[in-house]
C-alpha cells in the first residue's frame, strides 16, 4: 500500500512539472505568433522606387497621371486630387471631367504644386516614373509616394501591358477582381467590333496625328492605342504603316499610303496644320478622303488607349463608324 501511495505521489508530481513547463512555454510561443501576424492596418506595395508601406483603407490619394486618374475610377474610387494637363487647357481631361467634379486641381505631372498637395493631406501619392526624376524626394516627404510607369518600358510581343498599372492600383484597394472583372467586359465589347471588323473587305488603317508643325504615322506597337487598333480590333495596318515606332509623314507620301480607313487625331495647336492639309490635293484625293472614310477623332485618343474607360468610349467610336 505504502509502495503504491509513493508511485502514485511521484507520478502527480512528475504531471505537475510537465504543466508547469507547458505553462511557461505558452507565453513565449503566443508572443512569436503574435510578431508573425502582419499587421492588418498596412500595405505593402513595390513599385519602381522599391516598396511603399501604405494604409490597407486609402482615405485620399493625389494622382499625378491621366492613365491612374482612369484607373482609379475604373475601380470605383475617386482621388481626392489630380494632376492638369497643360496641352488641354490646364484642367480635367474631359472624357474624366464628369466623374471628377470638385476634386482639386494640384499642378501638372512635370510640376506638381506642392504646397496644394500638402494641404490635402494625402495618405498616398501615386506618380509616374518621370514625375519621379523631378520631385520624387519632395512629394516622398509629403507621403508614401508610388511611382508607376509602365508605360515607358519596352513590351515586345505583350499586347495587355496597358493593364500592369491598373492592376498594381487595384491592389491598393484589394480590389483585383474588380479590375479583372472590368478589363473582361472591355475584351466582350471589344469582341463585337472585332467581328464586324474581321467581315470586311477592306479594312486598312492609318492612324494619323496632326501636330502643330507636322504631320505623324502611329505604328502597329509602341502605344495602347495602337496595340487596341490594329491587335484588339484586327485593323489591318496601311502601306506605311511602321511595325513599332511613329513616324513622319510628309505629304509627298500620302498617296502610297493605300488606306482603307484614316483616323486623324489632330492637337489643340494643329489645328493650323491641318487646314493647309486640307488644301492639298494630295490630301483631298487620298483614297480615304475620296471614299468618305476619314474620320476625325477627339484629341484624347492617345490618353484613353491607356485606360477601361478611355478604351471603352473609343471602341464605342469606331462601333458607330464601321457598318
Amino acid at each position: 500500500m505504502f509502495r503504491f501511495k509513493l508511485t502514485t505521489l511521484i507520478m502527480a508530481v512528475t504531471l505537475l512539472f510537465l504543466l508547469a513547463a507547458c505553462s511557461s512555454n505558452t507565453g513565449p510561443v503566443q508572443q512569436e505568433q503574435k510578431k508573425a501576424t502582419p499587421d492588418k492596418s498596412t500595405r505593402t506595395i513595390t513599385h519602381l522606387k522599391g516598396t511603399a508601406v501604405i494604409p490597407a483603407k486609402i482615405n485620399k490619394i493625389v494622382v499625378l497621371s491621366a492613365a491612374y486618374i482612369d484607373h482609379l475610377l475604373t475601380i470605383g474610387e475617386k482621388p481626392s486630387g489630380v494632376n492638369v494637363e497643360v496641352r488641354y487647357g490646364g484642367d480635367y481631361l474631359p472624357y474624366l471631367a464628369s466623374k471628377l467634379t470638385g476634386v482639386p486641381l494640384v499642378g501638372s505631372a512635370d510640376s506638381p504644386n506642392l504646397e496644394a498637395i500638402a494641404q490635402l493631406d494625402p495618405d498616398v501619392i501615386l506618380i509616374e516614373s518621370r514625375t519621379a526624376e523631378k520631385t520624387y524626394e519632395q512629394l516622398q516627404k509629403i507621403a508614401p509616394t508610388i511611382v508607376l510607369g509602365n508605360e515607358w518600358l519596352a513590351y515586345e510581343s505583350d499586347t495587355t501591358f496597358w493593364t500592369k498599372d491598373l492592376l498594381t492600383i487595384a491592389e491598393m484597394y484589394d480590389k483585383v477582381d474588380v479590375a479583372k472583372e472590368q478589363i473582361a467586359q472591355l475584351e466582350v465589347k471589344a469582341s463585337k467590333v472585332r467581328e464586324k471588323i474581321k467581315a470586311l473587305d477592306n479594312k486598312k488603317l492609318a492612324y494619323l496625328r496632326v501636330r502643330e508643325k507636322n504631320l505623324q504615322l502611329y505604328a502597329q506597337n509602341g502605344h495602347p492605342t495602337n496595340v487596341l487598333l490594329y491587335h484588339d480590333l484586327g485593323f489591318a495596318p496601311s502601306a506605311l504603316t511602321p511595325k513599332d515606332q511613329r513616324a513622319d509623314l510628309s505629304m509627298e507620301k500620302i498617296p502610297e499610303l493605300q488606306a482603307d480607313y484614316i483616323f486623324l487625331e489632330v492637337d489643340p495647336n494643329g489645328r493650323d496644320n491641318r487646314k493647309s492639309m486640307n488644301e492639298s490635293a494630295l490630301w483631298k484625293n487620298n483614297a480615304a478622303v475620296l471614299n468618305n472614310k476619314l474620320y476625325e477623332t477627339d484629341s484624347f485618343w492617345l490618353f484613353k488607349g491607356w485606360g477601361v474607360i478611355g478604351r471603352g468610349e473609343i471602341i464605342d467610336e469606331i462601333s458607330k463608324i464601321i457598318p
